[in-house]
């Protein structure tokens, strides 16, 4: 047997997802989060699973986790006291950025302070030039008086971000060099080793935030990893980047900014993997937990990436999947604001105390609680291990249905309309926005609150399929099970796209892929599992951002190379026009940076048996009164998941329930399982 683990950290609820990559079995596992130590639930979730299931935990080979250590620090501001070592004159770049408003219509709103105080913030009169050439050296006695005053503010950890440094990195690697020998304690990020790549500010941000993280995802890496090698003393460790692949805990450590995303990035991976298996091309995904939901854009088995995100509204640049998320889950609020009008999240009860309905001491009406109210949601979860009790949803409900004057069920209807809302136009934002039409795609709602309220989201958008995975409450951690290890590569080459500077372009291609190639090497991957993805940075001369189009891929040993001039110039052309609804043939081009991306294959497919096996027609195990509009309850049949086998097909109103999730299937929507355990959904009726 050849054991792997997927586990995955949310809010509320910490998944497992394990598999036999020789047999195809599933075992699958929920357990409440641990906010205080996320890495307990961890540890009890893995001998659970061992007791439950019968997994030899010395068998296991491979561990891959997803976090959110990193996300927390930076929205709960409990990173590291820090420090920024910077050329002589740009000490205020953090705060000036780009003069921009957060808000365009909220006068009050302002960017959150800088992560690092005005007094922490230390000027050294060096410079690079913009050709890369040294202007004015580094003075050693002067980078000494710097590391005093580093000394006397007791610093944890200090970045340097120097001007220049992504075209010549040896003025921030001699500082450092030098602050590591004086203070070996405390950490050191460089702008030059984060992400050398064009824009200042970003470079700066993200550096920044990188040295602001280290200490704290360190230490909990080193922990966890501590923990691990007692209970899975055979099994290599992948951390997920917000690229949607696998990093090793000594490169998490090392770049912790890289896992701001690392959660929903994985359940993307895990969406495209059951796209695939079910052949749908094109397909929103839905991710709702206990205290967000997350949207993302598949097309033609393509997740989109994005270059340049905000988390907890700072700018990071870094290659990450594109994800618009929003507080709406399971456990969001309803409150009322100063205009009297109801809201819905982004406050959540999260796993402590819950909604109400958990019983541990929530008092607050939450979608939870809603959902139970309206009959949608079982009142026993996690296989019956979570019993909820639906008249503490009513008491909390209680004073905002005196509030509105409407009863419960108008309330719970209300409510939960406010959050579909919210959810749609969250998904507008990465398609209409885009120049994507929704009604082209399939819906694939995932997390333990997804496909509660995909049918409501689909028909507000034109969307006429939903695709449930066969374990939509687990898909970030399967994610974590199908994840490639994962590099990125980035060298800045502002040049104009001519053929005069095709060579040097081409010259910057071959560097990439000689370190890509000793990456391979040092992971010893083998050179089937292999594959390369070349993009070019490009835009309109002018033009103050650019877009990233891909011009190569390879397999395996195979090189990838630049396409002819003309193909760079019809590729951009074609993503011009995709993105801005226009482009000019005769405008001048310049290429802005280069990227490879490499990975390595890990996971070996093999065929699942362990989400059901149920061969005869299945029968309802219970019934309850469903309220699907307001016309009022209707009685309907509960199936479990597991007893709906592949090609069976039903018609609503129905109800699926099952360890991690329950799916509504409204009045007169065809329900239909496929060959790889998959719900497809048509919506046929009206509500």
């Amino acid at each position: 047997m050849a054991w792997t683990i997927g586990v995955d950290v949310g809010g509320t609820f910490t998944d497992f997802f394990a598999v036999d990559e020789d047999a195809g079995t599933v075992h699958l596992a929920k357990r409440p989060s641990t906010p205080d130590d996320p890495g307990r639930a961890i540890q009890e979730g893995l001998l659970a699973l061992s007791d439950q299931a019968g997994i030899d935990l010395g068998q296991v080979a491979r561990f891959s986790h997803g976090t959110t250590v990193a996300t927390n620090a930076l929205i709960q501001r409990r990173g590291a006291k820090l420090a920024l070592i910077t050329t002589k004159g740009f000490r205020d770049l953090l705060e000036i950025g780009r003069q921009t408003r957060p808000h365009m219509y909220d006068l009050q709103k302002d960017f959150p302070p800088p992560l690092v105080p005005r007094e922490r913030r230390l000027e050294l009169n060096e410079r690079i030039a913009a050709d890369g050439s040294v202007y004015r050296p580094v003075d050693p006695e002067e980078v000494d008086r710097l590391i005093e005053d580093l000394r006397r503010s007791e610093v944890e950890a200090c970045a340097i971000c120097f001007l220049f440094s992504f075209l010549n990195p040896s003025h921030e690697e001699a500082v450092a060099e030098r602050v590591r020998a004086a203070l070996p304690q405390v950490q050191i990020s460089l702008s030059s080793q984060v992400q050398p790549e064009f824009r200042e500010y970003e470079r700066f941000t993200t550096t920044v935030i990188n040295a602001y993280l280290q200490p704290a995802v360190g230490q909990y890496l080193r922990r966890l990893e501590q923990g691990l090698m007692e209970k899975l003393p055979r099994a290599t460790l992948g951390i997920n980047q917000s690229s949607g692949g696998l990093m090793s805990p000594e490169r998490a450590a090392q770049v912790p900014v890289r896992t701001a995303l690392s959660g929903p990035a994985a359940g993307v991976v895990g969406a495209l993997h059951v796209a695939k298996s079910a052949g749908q091309h094109n397909v929103i995904t839905l991710d709702v937990g206990g205290t967000s939901a997350d949207v993302a854009l598949i097309r033609d088995f393509q997740a989109a990436v994005s270059f340049e995100r905000r988390v907890a509204d700072f700018p990071i640049r870094l290659p990450m999947i594109d994800i618009h998320t929003i507080g709406a889950g399971g456990g969001s609020i309803a409150w009322f604001d100063r205009d009297g009008l109801m809201k819905v999240g982004p406050i959540s009860a999260g796993a402590v105390p819950g909604p109400a309905c958990y019983g541990r001491g929530g008092d607050q009406p939450t979608v939870s609680d809603a959902n139970l109210l309206l009959g949608r949601l079982s009142p026993k979860l996690v296989d019956g291990s979570m019993t909820l009790d639906a008249d503490l949803s009513r008491q909390a409900f209680a004073a905002t249905c005196e509030r509105l004057g409407y009863d419960e069920i108008r309330t719970a209807q209300g409510m939960l309309g406010i959050m579909v809302a919210n959810m749609v136009r969250a998904i507008r934002t990465i398609s209409v926005e885009r120049g994507h039409d929704p009604r082209e795609y399939c819906l694939m709602p995932f997390g333990g609150a997804g496909p509660l309220h995909a049918r409501d989201v689909a028909t507000s958008l034109g969307i006429r399929e939903i695709l449930v995975p066969p374990a939509p409450g687990i898909v970030c951690a399967q994610g974590l099970i199908v994840s490639d290890l994962l590099e990125d590569f980035v060298a800045s080459q502002r040049r104009p796209l001519v053929p005069e500077e095709m060579a040097g372009l081409s010259e910057s291609v071959a560097a990439l892929l000689l370190r890509a190639s000793d990456w391979f090497e040092g992971e010893s991957l083998p050179i089937e599992g292999r594959r390369l993805a070349l993009r070019l940075d490009l835009r309109y001369v002018g033009q103050n951002f650019e877009l990233a189009v891909e011009m190569a891929e390879g397999d395996g040993g195979a090189k990838v190379s630049l396409p002819s001039i003309d193909e760079i110039k019809d590729r951009f052309f074609q993503a011009h026009e995709q993105a801005y609804g226009y482009f000019n043939p005769d405008d001048p081009i310049e290429v802005v940076n280069c990227r490879l991306n490499a990975r390595g294959r890990l996971y070996r497919a093999a065929e699942a048996t362990g989400h059901g096996g149920a061969t005869a027609e299945p029968h309802p195990v219970a019934r309850r009164p469903v309220h699907f509009s307001v016309d009022g309850a209707v009685d309907t049949p509960v199936y479990a998941r597991g007893d709906l086998p592949p090609g069976f097909t039903f018609f609503g109103p129905a109800i699926v329930e099952q360890l991690d999730t329950t799916t509504p299937i409204y009045p007169g929507d065809r329900a239909h399982v496929d060959h790889a355990g998959n719900l497809l959904i048509s919506i046929e009726g009206t509500v």
